[in-house]
């Protein structure tokens, strides 16, 4: 190899090692940023002189890299060590951080689901049902219920979008004989006065929580309340296929309320859990970006076929936007859940008895 390539190679092994130098910088000042406390006041000053040594230790590796040392191999030596001991403590403070269960929890997600299956019955306790006349004002009501498998009949994909075409929340409501509908939806656990940020779901900031509720809670509540925009596909599954995944559901709540984990932005989140669980009657369901871009994983279940067939995405899309009925469905008076699925392709609408 002659020089010139030795040089290059040289050159682009030392741009690589700054980036992730850099990378590493941004990454640990926004973990110390998030996880620290903020008070009292001297919890706060810690928080900013360890960022401050954090961010200190990688200018000195990157001082070292772009060869500002040049010439001085103590120096470089020193910011070495220096930074490489600032990545094992940072990774042994970051270890630490544990998810838990014993938090002062918001009234929404204060409980955690419970399941007991008896043969063919389901007994569940901490479904949510709650009053929302806003987000702030509301009547709090966490029911015991009891549901019979064999009953089970479909599933629909609900999405719901809070932030643009791309991102939105992903939930599937299951139906049963008697029209009763039941919902589950992977969400952050927040804390009391905590709000959601999507930057702040990449450093275990937030604990997982998998609600069951009622559509006139958790839909509902979305739709009419937050003013989110809510579409309802129905999925292609035969029942026993539905039950499968019903019952996954349910046991994916018992492995959360035995084992506390942290919600991730990306990997561990409202629409990656229903992509798992989905793997668990289909093994083969390939990857896809559109399991990052939440917004359209619909598309991705139509593209698989799993949606009502005969339609393209768009008309699925169009006839399964539920805010219009969902609003009018409080004059009307016909039950929330028969309302929503007036135009739904695949939806066989029954006039069930008011609930």
């Amino acid at each position: 190899m002659n020089k010139t390539k030795h040089g290059t190679w040289q050159w682009l092994a030392r741009l690589i090692f700054c980036l992730a130098v850099l990378l590493l910088m941004v990454w640990g000042a926004m973990a110390l940023w998030l996880q620290l406390p903020q008070q009292p006041v001297a919890l706060w000053l810690v928080r900013w002189i360890a960022m401050a040594l954090w961010i200190a230790a990688g200018l000195a590796m990157l001082a070292a890299l772009t060869g500002l040392f040049k010439g001085k191999r103590r120096a470089r030596s020193l910011a070495t060590i220096l930074f490489a001991s600032a990545i094992v403590i940072m990774a042994s403070w970051w270890s630490g951080v544990q998810p838990s269960h014993q938090r002062l929890w918001a009234d929404d997600v204060a409980q955690l689901l419970e399941s007991n299956v008896d043969g063919s019955w389901v007994h569940l306790k901490n479904v949510r049902n709650f009053e929302w006349r806003s987000e702030t004002d509301y009547d709090p009501r966490w029911e015991k219920r009891s549901y019979n498998l064999e009953s089970l009949r479909t599933a629909d994909l609900v999405l719901s979008y809070w932030m643009g075409p791309h991102i939105a929340h992903t939930l599937v409501s299951f139906g049963f004989d008697d029209g009763e509908q039941l919902v589950f939806s992977l969400e952050i656990r927040k804390e009391r006065q905590e709000n959601f940020s999507a930057i702040a779901g990449f450093f275990r900031q937030y604990e997982q929580v998998l609600v069951a509720a009622d559509e006139r809670d958790i839909l509902k509540t979305r739709s009419n309340t937050r003013g989110e925009n809510v579409y309802l596909y129905r999925l292609k599954m035969k029942p026993a296929q539905v039950r499968d995944l019903f019952v996954a559901y349910l046991q994916a709540a018992k492995e959360l309320r035995n084992t506390p984990r942290f919600y991730n932005s990306l990997t561990g989140n409202c629409t990656t859990v229903v992509f798992e669980l989905g793997r668990v009657i289909a093994p083969d369901l390939p990857l896809d970006y559109r399991l990052l871009l939440s917004g359209h994983f619909a598309e991705y279940a139509h593209d698989l076929g799993v949606l009502t067939p005969g339609y393209s995405f768009l008309e699925l899309q169009s006839l399964g936007y539920i805010n219009q009925r969902a609003l009018e469905s409080n004059i009307s008076g016909l039950d929330f859940s028969i309302s929503i699925r007036q135009t739904v392709p695949g939806v066989k609408v029954l006039n069930y008895p008011q609930k």
